[in-house]
């Protein structure tokens, strides 16, 4: 788990007004990227990820477990800022649930201590698999108290309890929901020029693509 670049798939058509909002949405913060199955959340990241460095972290049901948690994030990042992992993977050993804080301001202290690195992203792909309180209330600490070259993009099915209406209102948090990650009538005729071999008649093309705009 956790990775420093994903590559995307063949005949992936790229969204360059998606790639650029998810560009500036990374001053606020958290970028979360919430919307049902199938509305290519993943993709969209990996595309956008290909052009820098990440810490991308796919998240599964066994990460409920915050002592994993972390050490998968940590291993994550370690591989764009390496010797995180030799300086906070020890207190792993020293926390007690709930909190964690003791390792998150470890890893915060860190990361604030490398100042003109550049920017580290990490990468939370399918958050809705978290239901532990003791992870939320851990990234909510990370999130209140994040050094200024530390960006977290989550992705999710649904919102996730990470007293968001806060962060909206203090100005650190960029969305990108359904509405925004549906293909626009452009990107569908790419799309279907790119999955289809050979050209297609204009008003094919139109008549297929309305339809990909309302599923």
């Amino acid at each position: 788990p956790g990775g420093a670049l994903i590559r995307t798939r063949p005949r992936f058509v790229s969204r360059p007004r998606l790639v650029d909002a998810l560009d500036a949405g990374l001053g606020r913060g958290l970028v979360l990227i919430s919307a049902p199955p199938g509305f290519g959340k993943t993709a969209l990241l990996a595309d956008w990820s290909s052009r820098r460095p990440v810490a991308w972290l796919s998240l599964d049901a066994a990460d409920n477990d915050p002592a994993r948690f972390w050490r998968h994030a940590i291993a994550a990042l370690d591989r764009i800022r390496p010797g995180i992992a030799e300086r906070v993977e020890p207190l792993l050993g020293a926390q007690s649930p709930p909190a964690y804080e003791g390792l998150v301001t470890g890893l915060i202290n860190a990361l604030a201590g490398e100042p003109g690195r550049g920017a580290v992203v990490l990468v939370l792909d399918d958050y809705h698999v978290i239901d532990a309180l003791a992870v939320h209330e851990s990234l909510m600490f990370l999130l209140a108290h994040r050094p200024p070259d530390l960006h977290v993009v989550l992705t999710s099915r649904a919102d996730p309890p990470l007293r968001l209406a806060g962060l909206r209102a203090d100005g650190q948090l960029a969305e990108l929901r359904a509405a925004d990650l549906r293909f626009t009538r452009d990107e569908a005729a790419t799309l279907l020029h790119e999955a289809v071999d050979g050209p297609l008649p204009a008003d094919a093309v139109a008549e297929l693509a309305d339809r990909i705009l309302v599923m």
